[in-house]
C-alpha cells in the first residue's frame, strides 16, 4: 500500500483519526493525503419564498461566505498536515457529499487505504440519515480502516 487517504471533519476527534492513520503511513512508508469536505455550498446561497410559513430562505445571503467556508477549511487542513511535522503530506478539499466526494477523490488519487472515523451516533440519526462511514463501507471498493473516536474506545497504550 503506497497511498492513504485520512479523512477529517470538524469533530476534536478527528486528531484520534489523523493520529492513528499517520501510524499507519509512517508503518507503510506511503504517501498520504488528507482529505476534508464542505457541504454542498450552492444550498446556502438559494433564495425561496416563504413557504410553508417558514421565512428562513427569504433574505439575501452574502456569497463571500462561501469563500469564508473554504478559507477555513483549508486552514484546518494546512494546520492538521503541521501538526503532523512531515513536509510530504498532500491535502485535498471538496464540496458535496461527503461519503460521494471521499469515494471519487480515494479512487482519482489512487488511494490504497481510506482512513476515517468511526463516530457514534444516535439510533434514530443513524436510521434516517444513515453514516458516512456506512455508505463508504457499502460502495467502496478500496479497504478503509475504521477508527473508532467514541467514549467506549479503548485508549492504545
Amino acid at each position: 500500500m503506497k497511498k492513504v487517504l485520512i479523512t477529517l471533519d470538524y469533530n476534536p476527534n478527528s486528531e484520534i483519526v489523523v493520529n492513528k492513520g499517520h501510524e499507519l503511513v509512517k508503518l507503510m512508508n506511503a504517501e498520504v493525503c488528507l482529505f476534508h469536505v464542505l457541504s454542498e455550498m450552492r444550498y446556502y446561497g438559494m433564495q425561496y419564498e416563504p413557504f410553508m410559513g417558514y421565512e428562513g430562505y427569504a433574505f439575501p445571503v452574502d456569497f463571500k461566505i462561501q469563500e469564508e467556508f473554504v478559507k477555513v477549511a483549508k486552514d484546518y487542513l494546512d494546520k492538521t498536515a503541521a501538526h503532523l511535522g512531515e513536509k510530504n503530506i498532500s491535502t485535498h478539499l471538496a464540496e458535496g457529499d461527503t461519503a460521494k466526494m471521499i469515494l471519487e477523490y480515494a479512487k482519482e488519487w489512487g488511494a490504497d487505504l481510506i482512513v476515517m472515523g468511526a463516530h457514534h451516533h444516535g439510533t434514530l440519526e443513524k436510521l434516517f440519515l444513515g453514516t458516512v462511514a456506512s455508505s463508504v463501507l457499502e460502495h467502496t471498493t478500496i479497504p478503509v480502516y475504521m477508527v473508532p473516536t467514541g467514549e467506549n474506545r479503548r485508549e492504545a497504550d
